[in-house]
């Protein structure tokens, strides 16, 4: 079949041409491809001598004698140079095939075909490096027709996908790539040829005969032309980078596992709840690490049991063997709602196998299981897939702190995700190092926060307290878990007379210090309330107190002068740092007669009191606020209040009015605010402050004591002078006795006639100036004897030849309580009685009586 030689053909690469030489030696005919060999015209050429007009003078001779040969017959081949007409005298070398030939008249003539020897060696030479680089590239090289087949193919991609090099001729990308891949490199192909962009780099997957591994190759891809420029395929370089995936691959997960670890120390542990710490990590691992994740802690662990070491610690030998009760605290699944079945990993609770506990549920391990294994040996365990087919990897990684196990976490990869391999191994028992030490720190704060405020409730005062002439109303609010306990207190006193001391107070700094400290001060104020000083005497001894407190014992070193003891700096430095921690605290102490209904207060650096009186608005008192118990150096001021019947008299620590929300006139504008009902019942008024203000931050304990003025009626108050003289003790006795069976106290008329003889007796003997007896009834009886002398009464033994000395006895004997104070003119001298219930009154034995002897 006839058809056309298109562009491009070996003929135009290797530059033939042709003429003939007629039998009178003249070029006969000349080619145009002749023409553009020797750059000579058809016209230019024919008619001429070939050797005249295209080779050089020395070499004519030559040229004559072989064109005379070969018109004689004789076929001839050389190597003939040539000039170059318009080339200034450049030469060039011609490969020239000279045949005999005959004409129609049967002379003889001669057919010439010329190659150019420049042309031909250079396209020796692009064949050779183009077979070199083809044939001994340690790249893969292949050549695909126009129709995507293989025309050619090197060793390298044989040596790949087997066979030689010729066995790849007229084979497809389907015949090397499976699915989805042989379309898109066949697409990219198609996309190649159509459109001449190269395209590099492209990323394909396959396997290699024999070799089920998943193999990673970059090819680059490149439209071929003729010397025409018409397109005769697309040639491919392919480079297998499976060793350089797998690296990236590494490379891409040692940086998530970075990433994780990073995100784990910053999200893990913010919270000292033991159930959120277990969740954050969880939030932490799925999806970034796995797909289902679950964490089980010890329940005594959640409890708070303080079990023996070995039944909660399985990495110990006493352990129960790691089948202790757990409870599935937290669980995370980024491909469904419920946690698949986990075969032998699964928890029970009768010793077999079930599925996997409910969000909440108490548990066992399975002596046998992966799980329990991992609980008894602190390692990581594999636990098999489910029989589902749904998870596919799965590690048990015991949580570790500080050699003990708090629990366990599960971390799953479902079908279709990578398994894990060994490099996740370490980055899960990390993760749960991590979250275990956290866990174990909440558990342990937990301890000590439920152990501080437990001693810090014990110390706060039981039930609801009471008070002669005051109804009161107390609410104690600990911040919440993520705070430790402060150093507030309030406390209700009762005095002789019937007067009530009222505290609170606040000690600097938060922790289990700051609570022992709180007792210690509480304590000591409750010891010098009792010895019935002033206000302002009672913060003074108090701030002696917190100062002894603040300074570490026995921090003394000597200079070696005369044996003298100075305190060393080390001792100095540790009391500025206790002293600002702990032992620095505010109070404000209050305190009420019912009597005459007024109020004395003195402050130490707290907040003012705040009074409500019927119809008015709420009044801050200007209490001096003084210096904070502690500092020392400066004198407390008192200040006396007359409160009116009804009014309300509130007492309460910073928590309640300063917040990081609000500066402090904020909060204490809207306490003021809050009491606008003071004539509410007062448990009401408590609550409605609470509701009120922003009281919820948990940023501080609030202490908040309230009390309502009622002071005692006229008619409970029995109150006479005495002059100085004998007869005062008989006029005595009859005012008590009148007075007792006015309140139809017939029952202590005789007891009290005894006592209050006992006392004025002793006001003449040792006292000075006039006599007062006083009578109140509340809920006991008591009774004041006072005089201006200074001498305090002081109780003996009396000797047995002594007449006297023994009423002090008597009065302890059969008094409820006695003492006295001094008062700013003098002294007080006191004793209680209860008052009758109905049952007779106790008889006294004989250990009693003679004690007195």
């Amino acid at each position: 079949m006839w058809q056309s030689s298109p562009p491009g053909s070996i003929y135009d690469y290797i530059r033939v041409a042709s003429f003939s030489i007629g039998p009178d030696g003249l070029i006969e005919q000349w080619s145009r491809r002749a023409a553009g060999l020797f750059g000579v015209p058809a016209h230019e050429a024919v008619g001429k001598d070939p050797v005249e007009a295209f080779m050089p003078g020395e070499l004519r001779g030559q040229g004559y004698r072989r064109i005379g040969e070969v018109l004689d017959g004789k076929e001839w081949t050389g190597l003939v140079p040539f000039r170059m007409p318009g080339e200034d005298g450049l030469h060039g070398l011609a490969e020239i095939y000279v045949m005999p030939s005959e004409t129609a008249t049967g002379e003889r003539a001669a057919v010439c075909i010329v190659v150019d020897v420049r042309a031909l060696r250079a396209i020796e030479t692009d064949l050779a490096a183009s077979q070199a680089i083809f044939g001994q590239s340690p790249f893969g090289f292949v050549l695909f027709g126009t129709d995507f087949t293989v025309l050619r193919a090197n060793q390298r991609f044989a040596t790949v996908f087997g066979g030689r090099a010729d066995d790849h001729r007229g084979r497809t990308v389907h015949d090397y790539l499976a699915g989805t891949e042989a379309d898109r490199l066949a697409a990219t192909l198609s996309r190649v040829l159509e459109t001449g962009e190269s395209v590099t780099d492209l990323q394909l997957v396959g396997t290699v005969p024999d070799n089920t591994q998943r193999r990673h190759w970059s090819m680059n891809l490149y439209r071929v032309h003729s010397g025409s420029g018409r397109p005769i395929g697309i040639a491919g370089l392919a480079t297998d980078v499976t060793r350089r995936h797998i690296a990236a691959r590494e490379a891409a997960s040692a940086r998530r596992n970075l990433a994780l670890l990073n995100e784990a120390s910053a999200r893990i542990g913010n919270s000292l709840d033991l159930e959120t710490t277990a969740r954050e990590l969880l939030d932490v691992a799925v999806p970034g690490f796995c797909d289902l994740a679950s964490v089980d802690l010890y329940q005594a662990l959640l409890t708070g049991e303080e079990a023996p070491p070995g039944s909660w610690s399985p990495l110990r030998q006493e352990s129960v063997g790691g089948s202790a009760e757990l409870r599935r605290v937290a669980f995370a699944s980024a491909v469904s709602d419920a946690m698949p079945e986990t075969g032998p990993g699964g928890a029970s609770t009768s010793g077999t196998t079930t599925g996997p506990p409910a969000l909440g549920a108490v548990h066992r391990y399975p002596f046998s299981s992966p799980c329990a294994i991992a609980l008894r040996t602190g390692h990581v365990e594999d636990v098999p897939g489910d029989d589902r087919g749904f998870v596919q990897s799965t590690f048990a990684v015991p949580m570790v702190a500080h050699d003990t196990v708090v629990g366990l976490v599960q971390f799953s990869r479902t079908k279709g995700s990578e398994p894990f391999g060994e490099r996740d191994r370490a980055l899960a028992t990390e993760l749960a190092a991590r979250a275990a030490v956290c866990i174990d720190n909440a558990r342990l704060y937990r301890r000590e926060h439920e152990r501080a405020l437990i001693l810090q409730r014990s110390l706060l005062p039981p039930g609801d307290p009471e008070a002669a002439g005051l109804d009161i109303a107390c609410r104690y609010l600990p911040g919440n878990t993520a705070t430790e306990v402060g150093g507030d207190w309030f406390d209700v006193i009762e005095l002789p007379g019937h007067r009530t001391a009222l505290v609170v107070g606040d000690v600097m700094g938060r922790g289990l210090r700051a609570a022992v400290a709180m007792g210690e001060l509480r304590t000591a104020v409750r010891t010098l309330a009792l010895l019935d000083l002033e206000p302002a005497e009672v913060l003074s001894a108090l701030d002696e107190v917190a100062r002894g407190l603040g300074t570490p014992g026995g921090s003394t070193s000597s200079d070696g002068i005369g044996g003298a003891q100075w305190p060393s700096r080390a001792a100095h430095k540790s009391r500025e740092a206790d002293l600002s921690e702990v032992y620095l605290a505010t109070c404000v102490y209050a305190v009420y007669d019912p009597v005459t209904r007024r109020c004395t207060f003195a402050n130490a650096g707290h907040l003012p009191p705040v009074v409500v009186e019927p119809g008015e608005p709420a009044l801050l008192l200007d209490v001096p606020p003084g210096m904070p118990l502690g500092v020392g150096g400066e004198p407390f001021e008192e200040v006396e209040v007359e409160l009116k019947e009804g009014a309300l008299l509130a007492l309460y620590t910073d928590g309640l009015v300063e917040s990081r929300d609000h500066p402090l006139d904020e909060g204490l504008e809207a306490l003021r605010g809050a009491l606008v009902a003071p004539t509410r019942p007062l448990e009401d008024v408590c609550d409605h402050v609470l509701n009120t203000l922003d009281t919820r931050h948990g940023e501080d304990d609030i202490a908040l004591l309230m009390a309502r003025i009622q002071g005692l009626p006229t008619e409970a108050v029995g109150d006479w002078r005495l002059p100085r003289e004998p007869r005062s003790v008989g006029r005595a006795r009859e005012l008590a006795r009148g007075q007792l069976l006015a309140w139809d106290l017939d029952d202590l008329v005789d007891t009290t006639e005894l006592l209050v003889s006992e006392l004025v007796t002793n006001a003449l003997r040792y006292g000075e100036g006039e006599i007062r007896l006083r009578l109140l009834r509340d809920r006991t009886l008591v009774c004041e004897v006072w005089d201006a002398g200074l001498v305090q009464p002081r109780r003996r033994r009396a000797r047995d030849t002594d007449e006297g000395g023994r009423g002090l006895q008597l009065v302890g004997l059969l008094s409820a309580a006695w003492g006295s104070r001094r008062t700013p003119r003098g002294k007080t001298v006191w004793f209680e009685l209860p008052l009758p219930d109905g049952r007779p009154a106790a008889e006294r034995t004989v250990e009693e009586l003679l004690s007195m002897f």
